[in-house]
């Protein structure tokens, strides 16, 4: 019933851009964070980034701090992934989530999560 749909990936070429969308759909619910993983080809899902709603405090892991931005929507549980200067290694499929529990801490764990979207691909090429 309730449902986040991620948007906005595709293919882009080495030090590209490109923004993720994630929205949710279905069954409306309140939540404390909004966070970002990817999964790479024979990778752990990695944590990328948060957003707790709380003063809008974001988080990012060390490999994208300064190049990507995890803003909020204007739309109710609505984030986007703004992403910059791509790498290669950026490649993956990537999944947002909902964390409708957590009242103190950033969430940066997949289990800290209780919605999550479908995936979606972020291919970075040369």
């Amino acid at each position: 019933q309730v449902q986040l749909v991620e948007s906005g990936g595709g293919l882009v070429q080495v030090g590209g851009s490109l923004r993720l969308s994630c929205a949710p759909a279905g069954r409306t619910f309140s939540s404390y964070a909004m966070g970002w993983f990817r999964q790479a080809p024979g990778k752990e899902r990695e944590f990328v980034a948060t957003l707790v709603w709380s003063g809008n405090s974001t988080h990012y892991i060390d490999s994208v701090e300064g190049r990507f931005t995890v803003s909020r929507g204007s739309a109710e549980n609505t984030v986007y992934l703004q992403m910059n200067s791509l790498k290669p290694e950026d490649t993956a499929v990537y999944y947002c989530a909902a964390d409708t529990r957590n009242g103190g801490i950033a969430p940066l764990w997949a289990d800290e999560y209780d919605y999550w979207g479908q995936g979606i691909q972020v291919t970075v090429s040369s």
